[in-house]
């Protein structure tokens, strides 16, 4: 890291420092495809299933943020999407191609940092994320929210599922503030309806709720520890 801060850039590699690197926590979060965490299931969010439903979404490109074993990512797909998936971790990925042979579908599946991808001008039709942004500093979501602005066409859709604040998943009840005085996300921040209408204030908004409940033997994921947020680029 450059010891002299002269510029932006400087600013955002000097506070990521101060934060866990992220790479090898993921790869080893996912080495252990056993473990009982709930959105291992290979089932789509019950909310974007529901934007299908609702014909909020049609099939288009697609660019999917944090990825993981590529649960989201397949339904598109199957929706006759052209996606773009990506994720930093190369055990997620690695899962996710497996799950992609198995139902004979094609994903592009990217293996970088979301922050270092060379995106095309108003690209994609829709930008999904499934519980990468609650794992984003406050200092990053600047970067985030430009990603959005320049990739997604004028019309096109975001939509995010992310930590209830306090959440039985998680959802770290801190402040911006306190996430550097501690150097850490605590798991992954917590938000509320009004702060995440607030960050993604220049979308606007066409849906938030929290997700539903749904059954382990039932054909989407829900659990309403998470908020489901729909946005529509102007």
């Amino acid at each position: 890291m450059n010891e002299t801060i002269s510029s932006y850039d400087d600013v955002v590699e000097m506070l990521d420092s101060l934060l866990r690197e992220p790479t090898d926590f993921w790869n080893a979060f996912y080495e252990d495809r056993d473990k009982k965490i709930p959105f291992f299931v290979n089932k789509p969010d019950e909310n974007l299933v529901s934007y299908f439903e609702n014909q909020f979404m049609q099939p288009g490109n697609v660019l999917e943020l944090g990825c993981g074993p590529g649960r989201n990512a397949l339904y598109f797909a199957e929706k006759g999407c052209t996606v773009d998936a990506v994720d930093l971790s190369e055990e997620s990925l690695r899962w996710a191609e497996e799950r992609a042979n198995e139902k004979e579908v094609s994903v592009n599946f990217i293996h970088k940092n979301i922050f270092e991808l060379q995106l095309k001008e108003e690209a994609y039709d829709i930008i999904y994320d499934s519980g990468c942004f609650h794992h984003i500093a406050p200092h990053r979501r600047m970067s985030y929210l430009n990603l959005l602005s320049h990739s997604l066409k004028p019309g096109g859709y975001f939509a995010i599922t992310c930590f209830v604040k306090g959440g039985e998943l998680g959802g770290a009840d801190i402040t911006d503030w306190e996430v550097y005085r501690r150097r850490s996300l605590q798991g992954g921040l917590g938000f509320t309806e009004e702060s995440l209408r607030t960050i993604f204030n220049r979308f606007e908004v066409v849906e938030i709720r929290r997700m539903k409940d749904f059954e382990n033997d039932q054909q989407c994921f829900g659990t309403s520890a998470l908020w489901t947020a729909l946005f529509r680029k102007s």
